[in-house]
């Protein structure tokens, strides 16, 4: 069976629990697929392709990991790719939910794809795209936040 696995998302920037769940999932399937959600209702901070090169920058050093853009479902676009693994990063049970909903609609969806729930380490709990751009928006530091690459991206978004 091919091992690939999508991690799917918005990336909105990318946060070092982002970062923490790609580098403990790379050892675990022979290709890692970065699925940045370009059609998501969520407003963005970065368009697609700013935040496509943000986390090529971030995950250059892996050589079984890419990322690319993707519409439509996710389990149509897992299925284009021979992937038969949804990663999904938890944070707090808070997270449970709503993950565990969408996983038995893709499971509902095409059976042969499983949904595999990673919690991202304990100092990444309270990380969120949407605290960071809070943050950055207010002037505070990112640092511990996001990869350097990344920070300085949003520093020259917010003060522009």
């Amino acid at each position: 069976m091919h091992n690939t696995a999508i991690y799917p998302g918005t990336f909105d920037p990318i946060t070092n629990g982002h970062l923490d769940i790609i580098e403990r999932a790379v050892p675990l399937f022979e290709q890692v697929i970065i699925a940045v959600a370009c059609d998501s209702s969520k407003p963005v901070l970065f368009s697609i392709q700013e935040r496509i090169q943000m986390i090529k920058d971030v995950i250059k050093n892996y050589a079984n990991v890419w990322v690319e853009e993707f519409s439509g479902l996710l389990v149509d676009y897992a299925c284009k790719k021979g992937a038969n693994v949804i990663i999904r990063g938890l944070r707090a049970v808070s997270d449970f939910e709503h993950e565990f909903q969408m996983a038995s609609i893709n499971k509902r969806l095409n059976p042969k794809i499983e949904t595999l729930f990673m919690m991202t380490h304990e100092d990444n709990f309270f990380l969120s795209s949407s605290a960071i751009k809070e943050i950055a928006s207010l002037g505070g530091s990112l640092a511990g936040f996001v990869p350097g690459i990344v920070a300085e991206k949003i520093k020259q978004r917010f003060n522009k």
